[in-house]
């Protein structure tokens, strides 16, 4: 779910059958292309957790044609994204699923990467534990996360704008708010994960790969200087 589209205005726009849209969608999908491009290329099955309008299911999956790529996301916002998915046609998106972290049925297969965005920071933490959770049990040994957002390190936020908006979230819910990046790692590692990289992105956003436990364990900086010493 995008941070800056309401529920509400997703379910609006599907049913006057606009595709809702999200201009932070437009603006930050190349950066975390990039980063998902790197990391991705050896993966089949990618679920996506809070969709949101389905611009990002539907850009990531054009530009990633290898992945069949899962679109998630709570069921009053999946006629939005069926708008967004119809009009690309494309073979290797499927239909969006219903998708909630507090209960329901979560998908019986096994993926090999698990991408959310802009998801943590409109949740309650238990809302979090439960998602982190969730994604863990959702992965096969080896496989990938990758969470988008903004963090907060060492309890402090990393941009006047970041504290501004931390605040209007707090304002509307104060559960919802920026999370703490080490308490985020720490809860992840819990679960089975190892933190593989934290990207600096735009507008003070972070995004963050973990790999379930069970695979090639190494980070990037590792991997680096395997390539460095082969070299």
């Amino acid at each position: 779910m995008n941070a800056d589209f309401a529920p509400g205005a997703i379910a609006a726009s599907a049913m006057g059958k606009e595709k809702p849209y999200s201009e932070a969608s437009e603006r930050n999908r190349a950066p975390i292309l990039a980063v998902l491009e790197r990391w991705l290329g050896d993966c089949r099955e990618v679920l996506e957790i809070g969709s949101g309008t389905g611009q990002h299911a539907v850009h990531f999956a054009a530009r990633l044609p290898h992945l069949a790529w899962q679109p998630s996301d709570l069921p009053e916002n999946l006629p939005g994204i069926r708008l967004w998915i119809d009009a690309a046609g494309l073979a290797n998106l499927r239909a969006p699923l219903a998708l909630d972290v507090n209960g329901g049925k979560w998908p019986e297969a096994r993926y090999d990467a698990v991408f959310s965005a802009n998801t943590a920071h409109i949740m309650s933490w238990p809302e979090v534990e439960r998602m982190v959770a969730r994604t863990a049990a959702a992965l096969r040994p080896g496989s990938l996360f990758c969470l988008y957002g903004p963090f907060n390190y060492a309890g402090r936020f990393t941009s006047e704008s970041n504290a501004r908006f931390d605040a209007s979230l707090r304002s509307r819910d104060p559960r919802m708010g920026i999370r703490d990046f080490e308490a985020t790692d720490a809860l992840a590692r819990r679960e089975g994960f190892v933190l593989m990289e934290d990207n600096a992105m735009p507008a003070n956003n972070r995004l963050l790969v973990w790999r379930r436990a069970g695979g090639e364990e190494r980070s990037a900086t590792d991997r680096s200087a395997g390539e460095a010493r082969r070299g």
